[in-house]
């Protein structure tokens, strides 16, 4: 299977699991389990090498075997127990034993004990069914020993949130600390720096992003490469003009190198995307200021690259195109032509105009791409960027279904 679709079902996955999450949180379990299913669908076609080094998958079989339980579905007891050891087998691959791993990447904390109180709840309870008493009562009391953990003194919340936290945020901290005051404050503290970077990455990110598609795509309905666009940048390129390179070469960075350095080939590129910036400047309204203005800046710096003599590749400072939102489509054929330029601009203007079209069909993604943009869009608003808020789980409905199964048991006894 190709990389990209890998790519796609992964994020698909993701997405899905996100989604189930948040019905779970608002109970509803059935709507939940239909979108889990489909998750797991979609993590059937990733990759197993990469997904056995995280604990998506794992969680994903304990939110499933999750919503049998709240809603008492008898006939998957079976096939819960199944899910549960795959979820087990998946916790211990990608924790290590005892969560020595994940203790280690995570500084200790205990993040993930509340994980583990409803793993062993729900084996406990699977073991009950199956008349498996021993079993169920060692993962039940095993459970509840952790579920005793998770309870948080009202003293130390009362602390953090004199220090001006949350009560939900300090609760959380200490869960994760042990109750220790001074590394939930740390915790806190690293938490905000990270919400604070999460928020400067996506701005920065979303920027990248509305720049890119300011270029258009590629012969091959590809976007601009822009780490290949850095480099040429800071190698001295103007920015709009390496872009334009890089689109006509498939991100090929050496042909674009090729085209920038070729003083002719260079003004003919410049000649090309100063014509397109003049059309786009009498398509916003030709008496315009602004846009008179850009036009003579961008036609002086054209006639200055120019000029006789001149042989510099320096290329104009693209204020030209500042007021449109797409560049303009070479004509491929006239530009990586070895050695066979146009002669005079007339040519120039004929080639552009073959362009024009194919320009307009890239600043318009096809459909396809739409959709995925869309989709992309959606996991970034569902996922939170926080590593701990699916390891945040608040345990009460846990903890009674825990004293429910050892009064069973008691019971059973008794009798």
């Amino acid at each position: 299977m190709s990389s990209p679709v890998i790519s796609r079902a992964l994020k698909m996955a993701l997405m899905l699991h996100q989604n189930a999450k948040n019905f779970i949180k608002r109970d509803m379990h059935k709507d939940a389990l239909d979108v889990l299913m489909m998750a797991e669908e979609a993590f059937s076609l990733c990759d197993p090498k990469l997904i056995e080094r995280v604990d998506n998958v794992p969680m994903l079989q304990l939110d499933i075997v999750w919503c049998y339980f709240v809603l008492r579905d008898v006939s998957c007891l079976e096939l819960a127990g199944a899910r549960l050891a795959k979820a087990r087998s998946g916790f211990e691959r990608s924790h290590g034993k005892d969560s020595e791993r994940f203790r280690l990447l995570q500084a200790g904390r205990h993040a993930d004990l509340a994980i583990y109180v409803r793993l062993e709840l729900l084996e406990g309870v699977v073991a009950y069914h199956n008349g498996r008493t021993e079993k169920a009562r060692e993962s039940l009391n095993s459970a509840q020993a952790k579920y005793m953990q998770l309870q948080v003194p009202d003293e130390a919340i009362s602390i953090l949130m004199g220090m001006g936290y949350g009560a939900r945020a300090a609760k959380r901290a200490l869960k994760m600390t042990g109750y220790d005051i001074q590394s939930s404050v740390d915790l806190l503290c690293e938490e905000r720096e990270k919400k604070f970077r999460r928020i400067q990455e996506d701005r920065e990110m979303q920027e990248e992003i509305l720049e890119q598609r300011k270029y258009g795509k590629t012969p091959m309905k590809k976007a601009v490469d822009m780490k290949k666009l850095k480099f040429l940048v800071t190698i001295g390129f103007d920015k709009k003009l390496a872009a334009e390179a890089l689109r006509i070469n498939e991100n090929d960075v050496d042909k674009a190198l090729d085209l920038l350095t070729d003083p002719e080939k260079n003004c003919i590129l410049q000649r090309k995307i100063l014509s397109r910036a003049m059309r786009s400047s009498r398509g916003f309204g030709a008496g315009s200021s602004s846009s008179s203005a850009a036009t003579a800046t961008a036609a002086s710096d054209v006639n200055n690259s120019q000029a006789p003599g001149n042989t510099s590749t320096t290329v104009p400072d693209g204020s030209a195109t500042e007021g449109s939102n797409v560049l303009p489509v070479m004509n491929e054929d006239a530009v990586n032509n070895n050695g066979e330029a146009a002669n005079n601009d007339e040519e120039d203007e004929e080639a552009m105009d073959d362009g024009a079209s194919e320009g307009d069909e890239d600043a318009n993604p096809p459909p396809a791409t739409a959709r995925d943009v869309v989709m992309e869009n959606e996991l970034a608003n569902e996922l939170t960027g926080d590593v701990l808020d699916d390891y945040d789980i608040d345990v009460s409905n846990e903890g009674q279904a825990i004293a429910e199964y050892l009064s069973l048991l008691e019971s059973a006894v008794k009798s």
